[in-house]
């Protein structure tokens, strides 16, 4: 098949899912949009790539304003539109797409239709219902309004899709009670790019680099935007003022830090680190933190975790309970977790993982083990080629 991978964010792992369907004999196309301010996968081209894999690249004339309501909209719809041109320009039997705002993925849609290609749509989170709640919330009826008016479209996408991708099982009531057919949606779990985080020592030289040598190191890598609470990362600081908390990350909550570093002097705020480094950068942690807030619980995984799951470490996460990644976290014996709204409870974990280092130990062995039993992309290909092959004949026919 000709297959393109529509990942908006440029992640790790769906750059790593287009490189193996591309060795199982596919010429596969990964488009992605580097400016979008997130965690980026490797994408440039390797040598051992196969010859039929390539990566193309969205851009826009000026920069991208992801925190402007008005233009940030203007601008993905202009990105909708370059992505619909690259989708026909490459001509594929089939296209997989998520992690876009929903004006991008209407855009892929009608591209793949236009193209006469299949289209599954990669559910990564409940888009439409998340604005609901978040802009309601802050903008009361009008944010409610435009929410709905996603959530309608988010809807009307994932009726015309061939096949929906879901992350979670979690999300099947909600798609079938909006008449999805339950025979349309698959559940692939998200993974992590387990062979492709090259693990180092503890004392490593970013952890040398960063000073981290000899201290008790929390860190938080990825994301830190609307789904997260950043101070519960600050109070986490205080709490712990001998031991320092890392945070890489940009954008609003990394800012949102920085400006109350000066109440956490063991506060340490880091851009991004390029994914070539990533090994190094979880190795040189005894403890790693996810958060999300209580709304997000139902219609987003914080794929770091998964991530977090690969480096041998323990897992201090402020998750929803019945959020699929505290689940994973909770039974597979890999850390600690808290509800959201519960910083004691949070707090209290983290000074536990602070000073049982056999806990730690204990617990990093057991989230190694359960990546390195769950996260085979091999598997993971198969089973999106099966999805795919089956969409594109359904457009074929």
């Amino acid at each position: 098949m000709r297959i393109l991978v529509h990942d908006f964010p440029g992640h790790a792992f769906p750059v790593q899912l287009s490189r193996a369907l591309a060795a199982r004999g596919h010429t596969v196309r990964h488009l992605c949009f580097p400016e979008f301010q997130a965690p980026k996968g490797p994408l440039a081209r390797r040598a051992d790539d196969a010859a039929a894999f390539d990566v193309a690249f969205l851009a826009l004339d000026e920069p991208f304003a992801k925190h402007s309501l008005v233009k940030r909209w203007r601008q993905e719809r202009e990105l909708g539109q370059r992505a619909a041109a690259a989708i026909q320009d490459f001509a594929p039997d089939v296209v997989l797409a998520g992690n876009a705002p929903l004006d991008v993925q209407a855009a892929s849609y009608r591209g793949a239709r236009a193209a006469k290609a299949g289209f599954v749509y990669w559910l990564q989170d409940l888009v439409g219902f998340a604005m609901r709640k978040i802009l309601g919330r802050k903008l009361s009826l009008p944010g409610t309004l435009v929410g709905m008016a996603y959530e309608a479209q988010e809807r009307r996408l994932l009726h015309a899709a061939d096949a929906v991708v879901s992350i979670t099982e979690d999300f099947r009531p909600l798609l079938e009670g909006w008449g999805i057919a339950g025979a349309k949606i698959h559940t692939v779990e998200n993974w992590a790019a387990r062979e492709e985080l090259v693990l180092a020592p503890r004392e490593n030289a970013w952890a040398r680099e960063q000073g981290l040598i000899g201290r008790t190191v929390f860190l938080y890598s990825g994301t830190l935007g609307l789904k997260h609470d950043p101070s519960l990362l600050l109070d986490l600081a205080k709490a712990q003022p001998d031991n320092p908390v890392v945070v890489n990350s940009e954008g609003l909550g990394a800012e949102w830090l920085r400006e109350r570093q000066a109440q956490a002097p063991n506060l340490r705020i880091l851009p991004f680190q390029p994914f070539a480094r990533m090994g190094e950068v979880l190795s040189a942690a005894d403890i790693l933190v996810a958060i999300l807030e209580p709304d997000a619980g139902i219609f987003s995984v914080p794929s770091k975790a998964l991530t977090y799951l690969c480096a041998g470490r323990p897992l201090l996460v402020a998750i929803p309970p019945e959020n699929l990644a505290a689940r994973i976290v909770l039974r597979e014996g890999a850390g600690l977790a808290a509800a959201p709204g519960d910083r004691a409870a949070f707090l209290a974990a983290a000074k536990r993982l602070a000073e049982d280092a056999d806990l730690r130990a204990n617990m990093g062995a057991k989230a190694l083990d359960y990546a390195a039993k769950t996260f085979d992309i091999a598997a993971i290909a198969r089973r999106f080629e099966a999805i795919l092959q089956q969409a594109s004949k359904r457009t074929s026919a």
